[in-house]
């Protein structure tokens, strides 16, 4: 019974379909017909003019965003638990050719103006020290928690007026629109680009990085290419963005993780290290507690030494969740 991470989801049937209609031979690379639709469609989404590359991954879709912000010299200011600062083997300096990740804090995994500018406003503006560039901030967070539009706004005028980038780490967007009962455009209020996920809410391969000042996706494009991202057969990618994107698919997908999600913390309020505001519950959990729960069969990642992450996805098992559910009650 997998709650270690929503990587392990099925890949949802509806994208299959999508893949298999696309093969057919059409123009190579982003050159496609599905491709080419990618803007207006992601567009009508947000209610604005963008501009969208598919890449596979979510670390590409970072730091390639972030390539459009932030030059060698310069840094990216993010939460000290953001997944470029913890979980991506240094791609960002590797994308970004050399700049500087500078971390900052914040409850729930969350920045705001004040964690903000406790790391912007010490450096000194002279060579000697890294500038920032931009801001990276997660939605939902890596502790599973939403920005409200409100906190958005602020953090997009501090940026603003800072002459900062904005990049949002979306891999699990849809589960914080879902959770927030907004529009897209309203949970990405402010941002420059979106790392739109897909993989981890029903897709097999494909992320979006979305581009709110379409000038901005043009160099990218050929960063994109040089970091090897640019896929020959890329109506495939396309394909899987528009299967999620059609009928809210993205959306429901999302709401089926959030309750399963919402059904475990039920069963353990007392233990709930963070708001459940997605699909990940972290709780406390002794080393004796955890080796219970993975001896009844659930596989999960411990969070330090007294805390467990339980992670649900799209394609959740009734039967699972409310096994889990039982067996956190009886602790």
């Amino acid at each position: 019974m997998q709650f270690t991470s929503d990587n392990t989801a099925a890949v949802h049937p509806a994208v299959w379909q999508a893949m298999m209609a696309a093969d057919a031979a059409d123009f190579p690379y982003d050159g496609d017909a599905l491709s080419q639709r990618l803007d207006a469609v992601v567009s009508d989404l947000f209610g604005r003019e963008c501009a969208v590359l598919w890449v596979a991954t979510g670390t590409a879709a970072n730091c390639l965003a972030l390539a459009s912000m932030v030059q060698p010299h310069g840094a990216v200011v993010c939460h000290r638990e953001a997944h470029i600062e913890m979980d991506e083997g240094g791609a960002p300096g590797f994308y970004l050719h050399g700049a500087k990740l500078l971390t900052a804090g914040g409850e729930s995994a969350k920045v705001t103006p004040e964690t903000l500018a406790a790391v912007i406003d010490p450096i000194r503006d002279d060579v000697h020290q890294v500038q920032p560039h931009a801001i990276s901030i997660t939605q939902a967070s890596e502790y599973g928690c939403v920005y409200r539009p409100g906190e958005l706004a602020a953090i997009a005028d501090f940026a603003k007026a800072r002459g900062l980038g904005l990049h949002m780490d979306g891999a699990r967007f849809g589960n914080a629109v879902a959770h927030l009962g907004c529009t897209p455009a309203e949970a990405a209020s402010g941002v420059d680009a979106l790392s739109f996920g897909f993989v981890k809410n029903g897709a097999m391969s494909a992320e979006a990085i979305v581009f709110f000042d379409a000038e901005a996706a043009h160099a990218i494009r050929y960063r994109r290419k040089r970091a090897g991202h640019l896929q020959s057969k890329g109506r495939y990618m396309a394909a899987q963005i528009l299967a999620m994107l059609a009928d809210d698919l993205w959306l429901d997908n999302a709401r089926a993780a959030n309750a399963a999600a919402a059904a475990i913390a039920a069963a353990a309020p007392d233990r709930l290290l963070h708001p459940v505001e997605a699909n990940e519950v972290f709780l406390t959990c002794t080393a004796a507690e955890r080796a219970a729960l993975r001896n009844a069969g659930f596989r999960f990642y411990d969070w330090g030494d007294d805390a467990a992450r339980l992670v649900a996805s799209w394609d959740a098992k009734d039967g699972h969740v409310m096994a889990l559910v039982k067996a956190l009650a009886a602790l």
